[in-house]
């Protein structure tokens, strides 16, 4: 493993390992929220395709005045 005091401004070996572990670790706790019945029942209503469809034209707004 590289030395973790490296001023090169890369990523390390450790600093990798932190990231992955990070990621996973929100990963195992969403999923440990959501299989929660309540939570569950709360967020039935939510249909992240609807989400997208109400976004769609904004987000095309701002990309119509960003290419100005």
């Amino acid at each position: 493993m590289r030395n973790s005091t490296a001023n090169d401004g890369g990523m390390t070996d450790r600093d990798t390992m932190m990231l992955c572990g990070g990621i996973a670790l929100a990963i195992v706790g969403a999923g440990m929220i959501l299989s929660n019945r309540g939570v569950r029942q709360l967020l039935g209503g939510f249909n992240p395709a609807e989400l997208l469809h109400s976004a769609a034209p904004s987000f095309d707004r701002y990309l119509k005045l960003r290419a100005m």
